[in-house]
């Protein structure tokens, strides 16, 4: 089988990705030195494609813009984007819907977001409506009943993707995070929780994968 990757010694650039996946390879920029990430960004921009870079920061965004111009750094998600006048692949007309269950977990919940609109995806937000006050919720239902897919991202107990899950008819993406108290073990019993949901249609990624979630609500309904 013909190689369809670029070889840099330190990383082999996925070139054929957005062939199999409809989107371009996406760099992880945690671990990276911006030495490496612009290296990879180049070769990615080089090749007709649009960039993004998520688990980043603002000393690796000054490297990327010295050589890509167009580049936008979304502080909260930590996310770097690269986008020519318009993308090449095609966009997904269907919304969906992203929601947390308190303020602390946005940054993961604007992974997902901004992620989401890199892909093309028409996104509508609702943070802060966790089930301390679930009357915060239930006062802004009809806003979901118009998505296709709704991610819900929750830390604590992680107990607001089931109660998403038995009100709406779209699937439900659950992202558990790493906000809570000691119990909390850093997202597991939120990963717990939500993996043990009794609402059908709920489906789960790992703790803080705002990326992830976007992803398979991008494979859902493209």
């Amino acid at each position: 089988m013909k190689n369809h990757y670029e070889e840099l010694g330190f990383a082999k650039i996925d070139h054929h990705r957005i062939k199999r996946k409809g989107f371009p390879e996406v760099i992880f920029g945690q671990g990276k030195t911006p030495e490496q990430v612009v290296k990879i960004a180049k070769s990615i921009w080089n090749k007709g494609q649009n960039v993004l870079i998520t688990r980043t920061d603002e000393k690796t965004f000054k490297a990327v813009k010295k050589i890509l111009k167009k580049a936008k750094y979304h502080k909260e998600a930590r996310i770097i984007s690269v986008k020519r006048g318009a993308q090449n692949f095609a966009p997904v007309q269907k919304p969906i819907a992203i929601i947390t269950a308190g303020t602390a977990d946005i940054p993961v919940a604007e992974e997902a977001a901004v992620t989401a609109e890199f892909l093309g995806i028409k996104t509508e937000r609702l943070y802060d409506v966790g089930v301390a006050g679930i009357h915060r919720l239930t006062k802004n239902l009809h806003k979901l009943t118009k998505a296709k897919v709704i991610i819900v991202v929750a830390g604590m107990e992680g107990a607001l993707p089931s109660v998403v899950g038995g009100l709406v008819s779209a699937p439900v993406i659950a992202v558990p995070t790493s906000v809570g108290y000691g119990a909390n073990f850093k997202g597991l019993s939120a990963l717990l929780t939500m993996m043990n949901s009794c609402a059908p249609g709920v489906a789960v990624v790992n703790i803080d994968n705002g990326f992830g979630a976007a992803v398979m609500a991008y494979a859902i309904i493209r």
